[in-house]
């Protein structure tokens, strides 16, 4: 049984709470620009002072409307500003936010309401009152828009107007009377099997986050002038706490929903720091790379790309030799500067979290000049445990642990963690919380090692983990990294559980699909379906499929394939809204194909 510790200099005192963090900024420097808010084409700074002043009328608002202290408030939005500015709002009223994702549907809306006992909510738009409007039996709920409907105010205008006769006292009153102990958040784990389970987070586990973090090499990146756009999901703890670092470390921050056009507004904000998941990262490789080769670049740039990673593994282990600098230098005058000026040109690092990223995708971008420190985490350790930071880094690996946690390899290889970031329990489900938590160790359910300097190493999933036939163990993660790198292949799922052998369920990226068949002289209106048994096709997957099957010995490696008709999708039940994949709906969703493959 291995395990390492990283102390932490910081303490959390017992009056601590997280909106300390916006509030004591605005006492400090009033006029410190901490956001910037989207206005036409310009982004426009938003002061401390005038922050904290809108946080103020917004809470009096909600105490106004009959919210209580302890109250849960639910926060139903896609990413922007009015989000952290109620979430802030939420806490100094004394109340707990809920966050939904936006993507929810009605059943699960219903459920988590249900469930919190949450007795009001804040939805953006129409479309998300009428979801709330839709459900029966909620009892009392008072419903705040933020977009406003016909003829009506927008939750803000709403709550300002109700709290403008509470006295700015009551604020200070229901702030100095949180503690660091008390929830401040319930956050509905979107997983992959079961019911969403409500994880409370308190102030201290927020706080903790967010000084831990800083108390790391990351630091040194983070600071007055950078600018962090942040366009995931508000409703994932890891958007939400690296948010909170951002605005304490004296990041400016702005919020973007957008996906679509992310790219194109990355050279206008120019962001110093990128946040995202490891999905978005392929994304943008497979683009870069799928576009170079529409243009007859292909080679060039698969070229570029292994200098890079070849550099930045060179570099790792200490440093490249002169022919290797020569080519690089190279190489980024015709390639990597055209991909960070992509990003903004002014992009420093990028932190991903929430899935493995994979050597490779890592090794590459750090190569062309724009580091992404990975990081591993859950909800229940209030986003990121450990992380890989400027001069601590180990690409493959996902860092160190934060200053005041630890981290152990159980006798099953199961990932262990203890400390200030991992939380009490869930929210009235004693059952859950005792089988997850022993002593103050949370049971990540990952498989994992740490090595004598502190560095973990995610290896796969118990759950997922296979067992063939045989009785031959394999982890699926690596396997599917590796495949998800063609830029014509969306998803891979391994399977082979009590089967004879290893195979996988393929899905092609239908933004790489249309390109893929005007160079291979395909009809345009071809579907996927059309072409499941095309030669060209199957010969492009299955060069994929052998590139991971180097990876693994011959027992482990991928015999047969099948390739399905559409992409997986958090609308058709297969991903989560943080684009993991639900493994057993897509087993059970898929079990006709499945059984095809191992037929004889």
């Amino acid at each position: 049984m291995s395990e390492f510790s990283v102390p932490a200099r910081f303490s959390i005192a017992e009056n601590a709470d997280c909106t300390d963090i916006i509030f004591g900024i605005a006492d400090r420097e009033p006029d410190k620009i901490v956001f910037r808010r989207k206005e036409g084409d310009d982004w426009v700074p938003v002061r401390a002072g005038d922050a904290a002043a809108q946080i103020t009328s917004l809470a009096k608002g909600l105490i106004a409307e009959g919210i209580a202290p302890g109250d849960r408030v639910a926060l139903l939005s896609r990413t922007r500003l009015e989000w952290t500015l109620l979430d802030f709002a939420i806490w100094s009223a004394g109340a707990i936010t809920v966050p939904i994702y936006d993507s929810s549907s009605g059943p699960q809306v219903q459920w988590i309401l249900e469930d919190s006992g949450a007795t009001a909510i804040i939805v953006e738009d129409d479309g998300h009152r009428a979801i709330v409007d839709g459900i029966d039996g909620l009892g009392p709920l008072r419903v705040f828009q933020i977009d406003a409907a016909t003829d009506a105010l927008g939750a803000v205008a709403e709550l300002e107007s109700a709290g403008a006769e509470v006295h700015d006292d009551e604020v200070i009153k229901r702030r100095s009377a949180l503690n660091a102990a008390d929830p401040a958040t319930l956050i509905y784990t979107s997983g992959t099997t079961g019911r969403p389970k409500g994880c409370e987070l308190t102030h201290a586990n927020m706080l903790s986050e967010v000084h831990g973090v800083l108390e790391g090499n990351l630091r040194t990146l983070l600071g007055p002038g950078k600018r962090m756009l942040m366009f995931l999901p508000l409703a994932h703890v890891l958007a939400r706490a690296i948010t909170l670092v951002a605005i304490e470390a004296g990041v400016e921050v702005g919020h973007y929903a957008d996906t679509k056009t992310l790219v194109p507004e990355f050279a206008v904000f120019r962001p110093s720091l990128i946040l995202s998941v490891p999905r978005v990262f392929e994304k943008v490789y497979n683009t870069a790379r799928q576009k170079a080769h529409d243009d007859d670049k292909g080679k060039i740039f698969d070229a570029a790309a292994e200098v890079a990673i070849e550099y930045s593994t060179a570099t790792e282990k200490g440093s490249a030799g002169l022919v290797l600098k020569l080519k690089h230098a190279l190489f980024d005058r015709l390639v990597y500067g055209k991909l960070r000026a992509a990003l903004g040109g002014e992009c420093e690092l990028a932190i991903s979290g929430g899935a493995p990223l994979g050597s490779r995708l890592g090794h590459f971008f750090s190569g062309i000049g724009i580091p992404v420190y990975e990081g591993y985490g859950l909800t229940e350790t209030t986003a990121a445990f450990s992380v890989n930071t400027p001069g601590a880094v180990k690409v493959g690996t996902v860092g160190k642990p934060l200053a005041g946690n630890t981290v152990r390899i159980g006798e099953d290889g199961e990932v262990l963690l203890k400390g200030g970031v991992v939380f009490n329990g869930y929210w009235h489900n004693p059952d859950a919380t005792a089988t997850s938590l022993t002593d103050g160790w949370f049971h990540t359910g990952d498989l994992g090692t740490v090595d004598s300097q502190g560095f973990i190493t995610i290896t796969g999933r118990k759950k997922e983990l296979i067992v063939t036939a045989g009785g031959k163990n394999v982890s699926p993660a690596g396997l599917e990294d590796v495949i998800r790198a063609s830029a014509l292949i969306s998803q891979a799922l391994v399977i082979g559980d009590a089967k004879p052998f290893i195979a996988a369920l393929i899905t092609i990226d239908p933004e790489a699909f249309p390109a893929w068949k005007e160079r291979n002289g395909k009809p345009a209106d071809a579907s996927v379906s059309d072409l499941v048994d095309d030669p060209d096709l199957r010969g492009e997957v299955q060069a994929a499929v052998d590139d991971a099957n180097t990876t693994v010995s011959h027992a482990e490696a991928i015999k047969k394939f099948r390739i399905l008709p559409d992409d997986f999708s958090e609308e058709t039940g297969e991903m989560t809204p943080t684009l993991k994949v639900k493994r057993n709906v897509v087993v059970e969703k898929f079990a006709g194909d499945i059984d095809a493959i191992y037929s004889k």
